[in-house]
């Protein structure tokens, strides 16, 4: 009987190995599609988040297929293409910002590795000031805590520079609409606008500010999935949450999740594979 349970044991544990090694290693294309009276025209984004420098393929080739088979008006992205690790190299998450740069407008809305970079330099010394100086020169819009405004489209895009007690371990944090709107101003009602925010976990407060579409990520998808309850654990260490991957709606409000391109706090991925977004927005009527 024992030899019988530790085979079927060792048989359970292999195969979540080859799960976790399989999921760990691809990424899905997951499409979204969302009208509203206030968009002009027909667009098409590509959402980027978490990436961390994974690659697929040699310098990423199959991620820049997949993008370019999709053949997006803008890229947004929703933050972490690098990894805050002191001395690390950001020259896989640059090359493909590059490249995608040279094809397409690039959006750029900050996670919590890049506000790390940019904010301390006693840790990370010049990263910040090299990156920054890399998207410039790529002439990608680093939206921090700033608008960029697309009237050919109808489109406001706002990035929001959360700060780190935004992220903090083993809980959420708060973020009050007011702090909000000091953050990134007032609400246009007149113009569709998409809030490029990292952490999911204030969907209401974003809500209660006026965005009309939310694009996020930061959670990995819950790192492991299960049927029927979803992400198991976030990067914050709490488990089961509440946005873990996928769009969510507060009245006419939405929100897309992106359960992200890579892994890094635990970086394994299980019954998760890791996701390219692509949302078509199209005018609608009232």
């Amino acid at each position: 009987m024992e030899i019988i349970f530790g085979a079927l044991l060792c048989a359970v544990c292999l195969f979540f190995l080859i799960v976790m090694v399989y999921d760990s290693n691809r990424f899905v294309t997951v499409s979204y599609r969302i009208s509203d009276p206030k968009i002009k025209k027909k667009t098409r984004l590509v959402l980027l988040a978490d990436l961390h420098n994974k690659q697929y393929g040699k310098e990423n080739e199959k991620l820049l297929a997949a993008i370019e088979e999709a053949s997006p008006d803008l890229i947004l992205c929703a933050g972490d293409l690098m990894t805050s690790v002191p001395g690390k190299s950001m020259e896989p998450a640059e090359k493909f910002v590059e490249k995608l740069a040279e094809k397409y407008p690039f959006y750029y809305g900050n996670g919590n590795h890049e506000y790390r970079i940019y904010h301390d330099e006693e840790k990370f010394g010049t990263m910040g000031e090299e990156y920054r100086r890399f998207l410039r020169q790529c002439k990608v819009r680093l939206l921090e805590n700033a608008t960029a405004w697309l009237p050919l489209w109808g489109l406001k895009i706002v990035g929001l520079d959360l700060t780190g007690e935004h992220y903090h371990r083993f809980k959420d944090g708060v973020l009050p609409s007011e702090e909000l709107e000091s953050m990134i101003g007032k609400y246009d009602d007149g113009v569709y606008t998409i809030l490029l925010a990292h952490n999911p976990a204030f969907f209401e407060s974003y809500a209660e500010w006026g965005a009309d579409l939310v694009l996020s990520g930061h959670v990995h998808g819950g790192v492991m999935r299960l049927p029927w309850i979803g992400g198991v654990l976030s990067t914050s260490f709490r488990f089961f949450p509440k946005y873990d991957g996928g769009m969510f709606e507060r009245g006419q409000k939405k929100m897309i999740v992106s359960r992200g391109l890579g892994s890094h706090t635990i970086p394994i991925r299980i019954f998760n594979p890791a996701e390219l977004v692509v949302i078509d927005l199209e005018p609608g009527k009232e």
